[in-house]
């Protein structure tokens, strides 16, 4: 059996998905498979990966569902994966020629049951870092450490063990296509660390279709996902910082989620009631705001 699962779901990005696919067939270790879930596109990515399966170049899995957004997309890849590793490659972005030979090497050096995987870094296609490096001198950490206490910035990539990227599924709103995907991590990062490999592995191409670039859409079209997000991370956070403007946020929020007695029901109701009129404030910003991100 293969070690890693490269996760790729896509949605009519058949313009742009043979560029993960020839970094696939770059790799130096063809010690991995390719599992891809068409969360229902209308172009021609099924015809694509019909054609590329036939070049039997790499090993390719392809699923086609229902559109229901990418968290369920991604729900059902992480329900299909046997290998010991997976990782998340968007369809607008690929691998690093050396990516898959790179990872195995430094996880069978390293692993251990304490981590839930690796953390590593993003580059532009103009090979520019995203963000900033991770910190040199500690082996593991949470992601919550990493971007609280260390400070990093920018997109990072995650390599997970694929036994627990089954733990924590992504909540399911009814007509909601979107729930942040670092809610899987927040969770793991209660019992679990990240080990760090400071190297780039993954190129990021942002396209104009990107959901990262109508990030205030999102809060609103999937304003349920989001209040319970904002709700289950305030839970387990211990940074006054960071429960105040997640409140804030879910306060917002629940508001344009037409949710009932948010404030009972938050799971630190002292803080809701301290965070209200400001989470007001921004929730009126939030249904006048022509802002996308």
């Amino acid at each position: 059996m293969k070690t890693l699962t490269v996760i790729t779901t896509t949605y009519n990005r058949g313009y742009c998905l043979h560029q993960i696919y020839a970094s696939l067939c770059r790799q130096s270790s063809k010690n991995f498979l390719w599992l891809i879930i068409d969360d229902g596109s209308s172009d021609n990515t099924r015809d694509l990966v019909v054609k590329w399966k036939t070049e039997n170049l790499i090993e390719i899995e392809y699923y086609y569902q229902d559109n229901g957004g990418m968290h369920k997309a991604r729900n059902s890849a992480y329900e299909r994966v046997k290998t010991e590793l997976n990782v998340i490659v968007d369809s607008d972005d690929w691998l690093c020629d050396d990516t898959v030979e790179k990872i195995i090497t430094f996880w069978e050096a390293h692993k251990s049951s304490s981590y839930y995987g690796i953390i590593a870094l993003n580059i532009s296609k103009h090979g520019e870092l995203i963000g900033s490096a991770l910190p040199e001198n500690i082996k593991a950490c949470t992601l919550g450490e990493l971007f609280g206490r260390y400070k990093v910035r920018g997109d990072k990539k995650i390599i997970m063990r694929s036994d627990l990227s089954k733990l924590y599924p992504f909540p399911e709103f009814e007509g909601e296509k979107f729930y942040p995907p670092s809610y899987k991590y927040r969770m793991l990062d209660q019992n679990y660390t990240l080990l760090i490999m400071n190297a780039p592995v993954c190129v990021v191409d942002y396209n104009p279709d990107s959901m990262s670039y109508d990030k205030f859409s999102q809060y609103k079209s999937c304003a349920k996902g989001f209040a319970h997000f904002r709700n289950e991370t305030i839970k387990i956070s211990h940074s006054q910082k960071f429960i105040i403007k997640q409140m804030i946020h879910y306060i917002a929020e629940s508001k344009l989620a037409g949710n009932s007695h948010y404030i009972i029901r938050s799971s630190k109701p002292l803080y809701a009631i301290l965070c209200w009129p400001v989470g007001l404030l921004y929730y009126y910003y939030l249904i006048n705001t022509k802002r996308k991100y």
